[in-house]
């Protein structure tokens, strides 16, 4: 077989190891499915919100929601990742003849398939309160890939801060900048109801730009356009800095 093959053959076996995890440790995927659920309701229906929003805040509301989701819950990937660093797991797995990054694959197309789920359990409650797309099937995807994308790129993100912190604890400190990074965003309410300053910096979040582009392939009433383009290129990004900066810091541990 090829190098490729190889490793993928290698990333689909951590892959599986990743899976068996969630059979013995189902808890956090729970927690992980339940939350912005609760999120959505809590905003949707107990806070109320939607300023500036024209319209159905429903409509609104739940492609926020469901970028921010992408980029919430990636505690449980960097925690299994210094974990698995603190117990001489990888030290184990490096001295097979593995290709480098198998371990790290793995693991985010594991966090990936929990992020499908996710994405259906958001879905499926959003439907029984009444929410509907009111695009085409293309659109519909067009929009799950998007959310997806930005998902992988910062679970790779958070792979390479868990691998810099070195130790669980500080992945919960690290987590922390979550919080910031997902409110200041599109996802509740319009950047026109912000001060200027807040609109400003909302508005080059890259979780706005993704939630507008959802809105907009939902095709929600009175949806910005022009969005996609900044949703494809702003995950493609980080990508391009934080996935071979996290395949290189784990090539280079214990050497």
């Amino acid at each position: 077989m090829t190098s490729m093959a190889y490793a993928l053959t290698d990333a689909w076996t951590m892959t599986r190891r990743e899976l068996a995890r969630w059979g013995r440790q189902p808890a956090p995927v729970v927690v992980n499915l339940v939350f912005p659920v609760m999120l959505l309701l809590m905003f949707g229906y107990l806070i109320g919100g939607g300023r500036g929003v024209n319209g159905d805040y429903l409509d609104y509301l739940l492609p926020g929601m469901l970028a921010l989701s992408m980029a919430f819950g990636l505690e449980g990937t960097m925690i299994a990742v210094t974990q698995d660093m603190n117990k001489g797991v990888v030290d184990r797995f490096r001295s097979m003849p593995m290709a480098d990054g198998a371990v790290l694959v793995g693991r985010a197309a594991a966090d990936m398939l929990q992020s499908v789920l996710a994405l259906v359990v958001l879905l499926g409650v959003a439907t029984a309160l009444g929410w509907r797309t009111h695009a085409g099937p293309a659109a519909f995807l067009g929009a799950v890939g998007l959310l997806l994308l930005l998902r992988f790129a910062m679970l790779w993100v958070g792979i390479h801060l868990a691998l810099v912190a070195g130790k669980p604890e500080m992945v919960q400190a690290v987590q922390i900048l979550v919080w910031p990074f997902g409110f200041l965003s599109t996802v509740f309410a319009t950047p026109e109801s912000m001060p200027g300053w807040l609109a400003t910096v909302v508005q080059w979040n890259p979780i706005s730009h993704t939630a507008a582009a959802a809105r907009d392939l939902f095709g929600a009433p009175g949806a910005e356009s022009g969005h996609v383009g900044a949703a494809v290129l702003w995950p493609l990004a980080l990508l391009v800095v934080f996935f071979p900066l996290a395949v290189r810091r784990f090539a280079r541990l214990s050497r």
